[in-house]
């Protein structure tokens, strides 16, 4: 009885009302760019992380991830880059890595007709490939944020799933209920979903926070570390 009281409040909270001729703004409504900076829970900055959603034909989509931080003695620039296809499955993901003087390139390509996945090392030579099966319609990491937006803006929660960056991962989003933050310099109401991801040598649980607009812009993440949270914060 609590699981459907809380699927009711989730959807009614999940229905926004838009009188006729609102602007649509951002994803999966136009071409999309969110800055964010990347912080300790003390506010100290580490540095910041940009996303960009573009639309490709035939009603796919291109996403873009960089991340440049300076973590003490560990600089990370990271530069993501994934397609989908207008049924919201994975078609290929890049990942370009630089953690320090350690650099990597590879590139997953995801076979949907036939279920199959191959992970391809570019950088450094010889790095090697490596075939998988997976679920039908396949996502990577970028593409399910993505279609995690999509369906919230539509009133669903989306299924437990996997998804793909790098290894395999499987992952749960938990509704909470509205959760009001502190967003450029005001109480802001959004939707509190906590998220557990879970993969060979990983288990990561995070917060995030997401507007209560059409987009469903993420406003917020948290994410625990061993010397507290790191904020993920829009800064547009």
């Amino acid at each position: 009885m609590k699981a459907i009281i809380c699927s009711l409040f989730f959807v009614s909270a999940l229905t926004p009302l838009f009188a006729a001729g609102d602007q649509l703004a951002g994803f999966p409504f136009q071409n999309e760019t969110l800055r964010y900076n990347v912080n300790y829970a003390s506010g100290l900055s580490l540095g910041e992380l940009n996303l960009t959603a573009s639309k490709a034909e035939g009603g796919g989509w291109t996403f873009s991830a960089d991340l440049d931080i300076a973590v003490p003695g560990l600089p990370i620039r990271d530069k993501y880059k994934s397609s989908m296809g207008g049924d919201y499955c994975s078609t290929e993901m890049n990942r370009e890595l630089s953690r320090g003087a350690k650099k990597n390139t590879e590139k997953i390509t995801f076979d949907q007709k036939r279920g199959h996945g191959l992970r391809k090392t570019l950088f450094p030579l010889g790095g090697g490939t490596t075939d998988f099966d997976m679920p039908a319609c396949a996502k990577d990491a970028l593409a399910f944020l993505y279609f995690a937006r999509k369906e919230l803006g539509q009133g669903r929660m989306p299924a437990p799933g996997k998804l793909y960056f790098g290894g395999e991962y499987s992952v749960r989003m938990e509704y909470t209920g509205a959760q009001t933050i502190q967003h450029a310099g005001k109480p802001t109401i959004t939707d509190h979903l906590n998220v557990t991801i879970k993969g060979k040598a990983a288990d990561v649980k995070l917060e995030m926070f997401f507007a209560r607009d059409a987009a469903r812009t993420p406003l917020l993440v948290k994410i625990p570390v061993s010397v507290g949270n790191l904020a993920i914060e829009l800064a547009r």
